[in-house]
């Protein structure tokens, strides 16, 4: 239990459960023409019979005023002033009206109350609706229900009602009150609805711009690994048919036909990629062109990936042990894109090199090392960002898999791979 309870309520009572109330001007127009049709009503209603009923009342401000008819009429008046003027800021200030209206209520004699129950009707109203200080709200709306259901002449019902004019206010204020509760409430579960639906839809937003991003981070390591590795072979083969095409037009014609091999295996998978991106295509042409494209390469390729390379004047060897024939296709596009970007960067950076690469089946994961005994570096080698690492322990990493680099103690170079065959 708190120790100080009266001060843990006042701090319970300033203590708003809402933002605080933001009207527009139209709402503001709209009230300030409320408050005068209505108010210069009621404004006549007080000079022309209110102060008559504040002149011949025994209770609230009557006592002070009654001795003159001046001094009754400019009562009447000013309670009516009091009650309908602050109505103006009703959606602004609701608990604050709310007040000010209680306390013209509290000086209205009882069989004037005419001039102020109105004001009250819409103050009680706009305060249920709208202020923010729902503990402070309900706290005051019972002092005004009792305050205005005073016995009075001022609100008048037919005579014969069986309902006695006091409980006239009751029976108006209670049922409103607890509609625009009601109302209230189910206004603010739409808006915590709509601020939920608006999270979501930026979460959701975020996501697919997140997965736009790994998307196009996907489609770069694919067009990188196609494009670095058979540019490279096809640079290579063409310089050597320049430097021998007048010696040797044998060996030139020979690495012409490399090169143009390079080139049609580098549309095909540059042809396959965009495939990947007009898969829903709705065209049933463009449908079918896609079907017809070229499964994406696995391990069944590397002989001719092999090939290529040993084009280029590379002696490249190849072990393949106790792989199985269902390898997913996923998994051995990654390695086959292991092995490419491997030999690509041994052409690039050994030349003169030999290179040996292995695939064995090793427990639950595929092991692919490719290791090479070490050369100079070829003119294109400055042009090596190490994006194509990188985008292969991205690639390795959506398969749980792990990528090693370094030189080795005999020389040269080592890429390791080691992918489980079992994703978890």
């Amino acid at each position: 239990m708190s120790k100080h309870p009266l001060r843990d309520g006042i701090g319970l009572l300033r203590h708003p459960t809402g933002p605080l109330p933001r009207p527009t001007r139209r709402s503001l127009a709209f009230d300030a023409v409320l408050v005068l049709a209505f108010g210069v009503v009621i404004l006549n209603w007080a000079v022309n019979q209110g102060a008559d009923l504040v002149r011949g009342s025994n209770d609230g401000i009557a006592p002070l005023v009654r001795a003159t008819e001046t001094g009754s009429v400019i009562a009447a008046a000013a309670l009516a002033v009091l009650a309908w003027a602050p109505l103006a800021l009703r959606r602004r200030y609701p608990l604050t009206t709310l007040w000010i209206v209680t306390s013209a209520a509290v000086l209205t004699p009882h069989d004037a109350r005419r001039l102020v129950f109105y004001a009250c009707v819409v103050a009680a109203y706009s305060a249920a609706a709208y202020s923010p200080y729902r503990v402070a709200t309900l706290a005051s709306l019972p002092v005004l229900v009792l305050t205005v259901a005073g016995d009075t002449d001022g609100v008048m019902v037919s005579p014969s009602t069986p309902v006695p004019n006091q409980y006239v206010p009751l029976l108006i204020l209670v049922p409103l009150l607890m509609a625009t509760v009601g109302l209230r409430t189910w206004r603010l579960r739409a808006d915590e609805s709509r601020a939920k639906m608006s999270v979501l839809e930026r979460e959701q937003a975020e996501e697919l711009r997140r997965a736009a991003g790994r998307e196009r981070a996907r489609i770069a390591r694919e067009l990188h690994d196609v494009i670095t590795h058979n540019v490279s072979m096809m640079v290579i083969q063409t310089g050597a048919a320049r430097k021998v095409m007048d010696t040797a037009p044998d060996q030139a014609r020979d690495a012409l036909l490399a090169a143009e091999a390079g080139g049609r295996a580098a549309l095909a998978e540059l042809r396959h990629a965009i495939g990947l991106l007009t898969m829903d295509a709705d065209d049933g042409a463009d449908a079918a062109a896609t079907a017809d494209l070229a499964p994406q390469p696995g391990l069944d390729q590397l002989e001719s990936l092999i090939a290529r390379v040993r084009h280029t004047g590379v002696p490249v060897t190849l072990s393949v042990t106790d792989v199985p024939h269902d390898v997913p296709a996923g998994i051995g596009l990654a390695a086959y894109r292991v092995v490419q970007e491997a030999l690509t960067n041994t052409v690039k950076h050994a030349t003169g090199a030999s290179a040996t690469v292995t695939v064995t089946h090793e427990a639950d994961h595929l092991r692919v090392e490719v290791a090479d005994t070490g050369g100079s570096p070829s003119a294109s080698a400055a042009t090596g960002n190490g994006r194509g690492l990188i985008g292969l322990r991205e690639r390795l990493a959506v398969y749980d898999g792990t990528l090693h680099t370094g030189r080795r103690l005999t020389g040269g170079y080592r890429v390791t791979a080691l992918i489980p065959l079992e994703t978890p």
